[in-house]
């Protein structure tokens, strides 16, 4: 295959520039040379490397009437993901090789690469922690409790010790879970307009402060998921530059949103951790401007219909993700004129790759054939039901985007092409 004439961005090359695209296989390559097949015409294009989204729910196994293995994938490859890992709050959990396996066949069909990112504690009960070494050989990516904070510091200190003789990242959620309980939205503005109790920033910063200090202590890595607040922004700043191993996520949600989509959009955008307040998304902003944050991830949670039907307090949290961040993260950040298309290249593909250890997120000769080509300039339009995700729930329903998925190429084969 041979792309022609595309605007080429890679972040492992620093390179920003047009030319052309070499297939052979499932690797690129440097010439031409015996390459036969299909010639995609790039120009006007962009070609990113193969988006990597490193907080996924793909509710597979136990909860398939919300998403699985297969449309989760669909989903990621019409977003422009090439690869996904997949949280552990499954049932059952994904805890045991025997999990792993499941994950790993049942992805051979699937649309895009399938990493596990199986639980620190066995069934997520935050009392013994899982065989790290085992789940390692079995495929371990990561290790997570997903949304169920580790309430003990001596269970996530004894974890991160383990993780770090295996060289395995801690990806952790981060609220006090006393502080937050089931609370539906941030505690602030809304929730006083609303007369209900919220979840309140410093209960993620406070998880966050001392998950930092356990990993200085430890040496070990550990990856703040989806950050939300002001405060979390900081001391992640102030840990990175006293060395401590410390990388970060935001999702799209955190830096398009405040708290105010709640009121709009109801259980739609109830979400864990919550939209919150305008301080808090331009804080997030500045930090990925300044490589405080580190990676752009969904947290991708697909719910049934009837599921976020229920009033706000009752609804779960979470929402779909894959199909728009692509088109939000260039509509927010970089028509906006806040990142270049090599610092959104870098923070959706390059660097959750190298946090996994990962061999993607590349478009050097030999590395493998994964592209996201897209147009940045294709204004579309949110429609939630045309979707490719069993699931619908998100706020964004009917918000124009600018910037639009046209191919999505994972191993040299075409897994999506958004037909024109």
């Amino acid at each position: 295959m041979i792309i022609k004439q595309i605007r080429i961005i890679d972040p492992t090359q620093n390179l920003d520039t047009i030319a052309d695209l070499y297939i052979d296989g499932d690797k690129l390559v440097s010439t031409p040379t015996g390459i036969d097949g299909r010639c995609i015409d790039g120009r006007g294009l962009v070609a990113f490397p193969g988006l990597v989204d490193m907080h996924v729910h793909l509710r597979d196994p136990g909860f398939l009437y919300k998403e699985d293995i297969l449309t989760g994938t669909k989903a990621a490859a019409a977003g422009g993901f090439t690869t996904v890992a997949c949280m552990p709050n499954t049932k059952p959990c994904l805890d045991t090789p025997e999990q792993l396996a499941y994950v790993a066949e049942k992805a051979k069909g699937a649309s895009a690469r399938v990493f596990p990112i199986p639980a620190v504690t066995i069934g997520q009960a935050g009392q013994t922690l899982t065989d790290f070494a085992t789940l390692k050989a079995a495929g371990a990516v990561a290790l997570s409790e997903d949304g169920m904070p580790i309430d003990s510091a001596t269970l996530l200190r004894a974890a991160m010790q383990q993780a770090k003789e295996l060289d395995l990242v801690i990806i952790s959620h981060c609220e006090d879970r006393e502080m937050v309980q089931h609370f539906a939205v941030n505690e602030g503005a809304i929730s006083e307009h609303l007369g209900i109790p919220g979840r309140p920033a410093v209960a993620e910063a406070i998880q966050v402060g001392r998950d930092l200090l356990l990993a200085e202590d430890t040496g070990a890595h550990v990856h703040i998921a989806h950050v939300s607040t002001a405060q979390s922004v900081e001391l992640i700043r102030r840990a990175k530059a006293d060395g401590v191993r410390v990388t970060a996520e935001v999702a799209p949600q955190h830096f398009s949103l405040t708290e105010e989509a709640i009121l709009t959009s109801g259980s739609l955008a109830r979400m864990n951790p919550p939209l919150r307040a305008e301080v808090d998304r331009l804080a997030i902003i500045a930090g990925l401007i300044d490589g405080t944050i580190d990676t752009i991830a969904t947290d991708h949670a697909p719910h049934s219909p009837e599921e976020k039907a229920l009033p706000l307090t009752e609804a779960p949290s979470g929402m779909i993700g894959l199909e728009t961040a692509l088109g939000l993260t260039l509509t927010k950040l970089y028509h906006s004129g806040k990142l270049s298309l090599l610092g959104i290249a870098r923070l959706m593909s390059t660097a959750p790759a190298e946090i996994l250890h990962l061999p993607y997120g590349s478009l050097k000769a030999g590395s493998p054939a994964d592209i996201t080509i897209f147009d940045p300039d294709t204004l579309w339009t949110v429609y939630p039901e045309q979707f490719h995700s069993k699931s619908r729930n998100m706020p964004f329903g009917g918000m124009e985007l600018k910037g639009r998925v046209r191919y999505t190429i994972c191993g040299g084969t075409i897994q999506y092409e958004y037909q024109v």
